[in-house]
């Protein structure tokens, strides 16, 4: 006689949420009203003459100015330069997204997997 065979849990999928480009696919679908300065690659201003300014956060952060003086700075340039501007198109850093939310991430997929 053959002992009944216990049902078999399904296995758990992992998420591997570090994939880089999982990550464009997530910041893609994201309206972003504000974005932490630490986060920004770069940004780029577009004036109503057609020019274009860019401005390399990264390059800023690795000389060492301070986020919080390269925020303060730019919201003034953009305050006095609003009646010429069209849009200002924002370039996140997705390697730096991916330093800043991968651990909550994992804390949080933790937490949820040992509650089973």
């Amino acid at each position: 006689m053959s002992l009944p065979k216990k049902p078999r849990k399904p296995k758990s999928k992992k998420i591997n949420v570090s994939v880089r480009s999982q990550w464009e696919s997530i910041l893609k679908t994201v309206t972003k009203e504000e974005v932490p300065v630490e986060l920004l690659e770069s940004l780029t201003v577009n004036l109503t003459d057609g020019t274009k300014v860019n401005v390399d956060i990264k390059e800023l952060l690795l000389s060492g100015r301070k986020p919080r003086d390269i925020e303060r700075h730019i919201n003034d340039r953009l305050e006095s330069l609003d009646d010429m501007i069209i849009d200002v198109d924002f370039f996140i850093c997705i390697d730096s997204v991916v330093k800043s939310v991968q651990p909550a991430t994992d804390h949080i997929l933790k937490d949820i997997s040992s509650k089973k």
